[in-house]
């Protein structure tokens, strides 16, 4: 693993915050929104099938931009093919645990779970990487996993006569921090890719992947959706491609530490388009532990920045959904 000796921006091609901002902001307005449409189609499309029209349709777009960039021959070409297998593997699981795990939560619950991924990233960086991880670390940490349990609390504490509606979100919260963890284990596979391979190969051998292994679902109940839902599903494949770009190239403007915050105004979007399309209101305990999840992971980012540790090239190819 890298020490971080590079300056954070040399990956960049001009030092241009306001377009950077703008193209993160706008990239997670688009999650957030694509996460909406699957949302919509969870109780009647199997989330195998809705990660396949998901990673299918997000292809013309990266294509068209890689195209447009020059990279598409970087984009084929790689030197590491089985670590783009186990980065595609981790990311459809991760990501279809996500979609299933819509099916039962609110979209502010399952949002505030997956701000988790970079505490359970931290964990595993030191497990895997051998990365040393010293005290204020170590405390981000553990405030960040009491935040989980807060939010997971009144989920896991359901009983024999709990309402069936209690068990299907206990399943729901089971599942997102399922997909939270293995959006970790991508983290930590992408870290690795990007030592040999560039950020375009990453981003268009994901969706390539992505689709035909969630193809592989397919005898598992899949179902010819009627018209309405099967747009939605087109247009939750464009939505994604698009912002996985937009998120790709926030980077190449500003470094990742000043970008790093951004992702938590996932949230406030969360919340708008959960209050508006579903009639969802958040838990306090939800919001206290979201809170401090939010805090754990500003700590990480501000001391993975003093320690010069450079994660902007991961972090532009790590979507918030796998």
């Amino acid at each position: 693993m890298s020490s971080g000796s590079s300056s954070p921006y040399s990956s960049m091609t001009a030092h241009r915050p306001g377009l950077a901002v703008l193209l993160k902001v706008s990239a997670i307005a688009l999650f957030t929104t694509m996460a909406a449409l699957v949302k919509v189609v969870s109780a009647d499309v199997p989330a195998g099938e809705a990660v396949f029209f998901r990673s299918l349709f997000a292809i013309p777009p990266i294509f068209v931009w890689l195209a447009l960039r020059g990279d598409l021959a970087k984009g084929v070409r790689v030197k590491d093919p089985w670590g783009h297998v186990r980065r595609g593997v981790l990311g459809t699981t991760g990501m279809g645990l996500t979609f299933a795990g819509l099916g039962y939560l609110p979209l502010p619950e399952v949002t505030a779970i997956g701000f988790a991924t970079p505490i359970f990233t931290v964990i595993l960086a030191a497990v895997f990487l051998g990365e040393k991880i010293r005290l204020v670390r170590i405390s981000a940490v553990v405030v960040g996993l009491i935040g989980v349990t807060i939010m997971l609390w009144p989920r896991l504490g359901t009983g024999p006569a709990a309402a069936e509606a209690d068990r299907m979100a206990m399943i729901g919260a089971l599942l997102i921090l399922g997909a939270t963890m293995a959006r970790a284990c991508v983290q930590i596979q992408i870290r690795q890719l990007v030592q040999t391979d560039s950020t375009a190969a990453i981003v268009f051998w994901f969706s390539m992947t992505a689709t035909v292994l969630s193809a592989l679902s397919f005898p598992f109940g899949w179902v010819m959706p009627p018209p309405g839902l099967l747009a939605l599903l087109v247009l939750a494949g464009l939505v994604g491609g698009v912002a996985q770009i937009l998120v790709t190239s926030s980077y190449r403007y500003a470094p990742a530490s000043m970008l790093a915050p951004y992702d938590y105004s996932s949230m406030l979007f969360a919340l708008v388009i959960g209050f508006v399309w579903f009639a969802e209101l958040p838990t306090a305990l939800m919001l206290v532990g979201a809170l401090l999840v939010i805090a754990a992971n500003v700590l990480v980012v501000w001391r993975e920045g003093q320690l010069g540790l450079d994660r902007g090239r991961a972090r532009s190819v790590t979507d918030p959904k796998g």
